[in-house]
């Protein structure tokens, strides 16, 4: 079983920036694609960004080139770099694999604001 521990939401102003953080446990992280969701209020979870084990990545459209995914498999890591933020980004933010292959750790709330 493989836990995920996601970091680094809060408040920020429209047109403003936070990087999230997904640290997991296990020492087979590296050959997992990876993923970021989003879950706003009375919306179905959505993937907004994957990344392969070898660092070929997507998005969804309402993100690109505003949002960078990133991973580092030696520290376990993936990472989700958000700029330009728009209240619509307003959400709870998860890691997991793509597909979803673990339960859903706490999440981390970015909310976007002025």
């Amino acid at each position: 079983q493989v836990q995920f521990v996601e970091s680094g939401g809060g408040l920020v102003q429209p047109g403003g920036s936070l990087r999230l953080s997904c640290t997991a446990s296990g020492s087979i992280f590296s050959i997992y694609v990876m993923g970021w969701y989003r879950q706003a209020p009375g919306k179905q979870r959505e993937l907004v960004a994957g990344i392969t084990s070898d660092g070929r990545t997507d998005y969804v459209d309402s993100v690109k080139d505003r949002f960078t995914i990133s991973r580092d498999n030696a520290k376990n890591t993936a990472y989700l770099q958000m700029n330009s933020l728009k209240p619509e980004d307003t959400a709870v933010y998860y890691c997991n694999t793509r597909p979803i292959l673990f339960r859903l750790g706490q999440g981390t709330q970015v909310t976007v604001s002025s």
